[in-house]
């Protein structure tokens, strides 16, 4: 850096104040190999040859529109319109970061306000945030917003969340007081995994964290989980990884969810190899105070007009320090903005018969596949995403589908490796998967085992 501000004097004091012996004492959390990794790329080279030599990187990839694509396990392939991306690359939206300013971003402000109000509407709760980074984090923050409204600490997480929820959920909570319990999961008995969550709950418990459709694509009816949470004064947390299922299935709040957390990736956003994502974040309305991140309020002018403004903001960069909600620093506003425009082209009709058909090719996938000898299909009640049991190792079939240029899936034990799930696949089908590519599945399947 050109200039450092701070003596080497300074940097000692600050690292003795805060109880640390060196800089490198603060990276002790991430793995060695991970800190400084050895890169295999030249030294310098030309715009034009570092231009070639990226592409033939990226050209090694196989991009997941090019072939049969079965993989979801909480990222999904959706159509999303060109008319999303047209929009949110007009300059008075892409370069607009945050309105601090009210009275020059009414614009932006009013898009926030529509998107929460959408994803109010979509998991029945009364109010939504204007994002965060995405579902895990949102999940992390709504445990701790659970020990903040009950000021009790023990969190349960079911066993069907998805692993890296739960990994973030321990991660943020590893230096406060919450004391995280996570049900074992049970792939192929998804109602005896519900029934021992539920006789888990007790006077200590602070919030229980369940999914639906769960990780392997299981869809329960979470009503019972909220009357015992509610009878112990616990918090129901409901994450939703695929927010297109809102479309179909019957909405968190409906089921007595106190907390809804969700990944908003599906509705308006690509793939684009892991993020940026958009989290969701929605509660009641006397839980409004704690919840995390900023919210977006209608108001009116001096002359009576309407506008809008931010009402709740209590992150630490609102000067808050301690007392602040979160330390999430800001919202996904271009990635909540294409979420808006998708969903206002679609409409409550068009997300409907979208999400229909989303069912309709995992119901041909479930056909497909159960005709399979060796193949068994665990669930019976499912939204776009299945888990089959297949006769030998499924990273290893899924390897040589992909070797035939097929994308079949999530092997299960990628998520939770030594759980014993090793011949589980996770598959997902969305309205991008056509009958010629299930069929193409199918086919090579039954290659493979054959």
């Amino acid at each position: 850096m050109r200039y450092l501000p701070l003596t080497g004097d300074d940097r000692s004091e600050m690292l003795k104040k805060i109880g640390v012996s060196s800089i490198d004492d603060l990276f002790k959390d991430v793995p060695a190999a991970d800190l400084n990794p050895e890169i295999d790329l030249p030294r310098h080279m030309s715009e034009m040859a570092v231009e070639r030599a990226l592409s033939k990187m990226a050209a090694r990839n196989t991009a997941a529109g090019s072939v049969p694509f079965f993989v979801g396990a909480g990222a999904y392939k959706h159509h999303v319109p060109a008319t999303v991306d047209h929009i949110i690359q007009r300059g008075e939206f892409l370069t607009a970061y945050t309105p601090y300013q009210p009275e020059i971003a009414q614009g932006t402000l009013q898009a926030i306000f529509e998107f929460q109000t959408q994803v109010a509407a979509l998991t029945g709760m009364d109010v939504a945030n204007a994002s965060m980074y995405d579902g895990s984090t949102a999940c992390g923050e709504a445990v701790l917003m659970a020990r903040r409204v009950t000021r009790k600490k023990k969190a349960i997480l079911c066993g069907s969340l998805h692993a890296h929820y739960a990994r973030v959920v321990e991660t943020m909570t590893q230096y406060t007081e919450d004391v995280v319990v996570t049900q074992q999961a049970q792939p192929a008995n998804p109602q005896a995994e519900l029934d021992a969550l539920i006789d888990a709950i007790d006077d200590e418990t602070s919030c229980v964290v369940v999914q639906n459709p769960g990780v392997f694509g299981h869809v329960l009816d979470l009503t019972p989980v909220a009357e015992k949470a509610h009878a112990h004064k616990a918090l129901l947390i409901v994450a939703v990884t695929e927010v297109m299922s809102l479309g179909m299935i019957k909405s968190p709040g409906e089921m007595g969810a106190d907390i809804v957390v969700g990944e908003g990736q599906s509705i308006g956003n690509g793939l684009m190899f892991g993020g940026p994502y958009l989290g969701l974040f929605a509660t009641n309305q006397k839980y409004v105070r704690q919840m995390p991140g900023r919210l977006c309020g209608e108001t009116v002018d001096s002359n009576g007009d309407r506008g809008f403004v931010l009402t709740l903001s209590t992150r630490e960069q609102h000067i808050r320090r301690e007392k602040a909600t979160s330390n999430i620093c800001t919202n996904s506003g271009l990635c909540a903005l294409a979420f808006t425009v998708h969903m206002s082209l679609l409409g409550e009709k068009g997300l409907r018969q979208v999400a229909r058909v989303n069912h309709k090719r995992a119901q041909d996938v479930k056909l497909a596949l159960s005709a399979i000898s060796g193949v068994e299909v665990l669930n019976s009640a499912y939204f776009n995403e299945i888990t089959v049991r297949l006769p030998g190792n499924a990273a290893d079939i899924v390897e040589k589908l992909a070797d035939k240029d097929i994308l079949a899936g999530v092997p299960a034990s990628r998520l939770y490796p030594g759980a014993g799930m090793d011949d589980l696949l996770i598959i997902a089908a969305t309205e991008t998967v056509l009958e010629d590519d299930i069929a193409a599945l199918a086919t090579g399947l039954k290659e493979v085992l054959s």
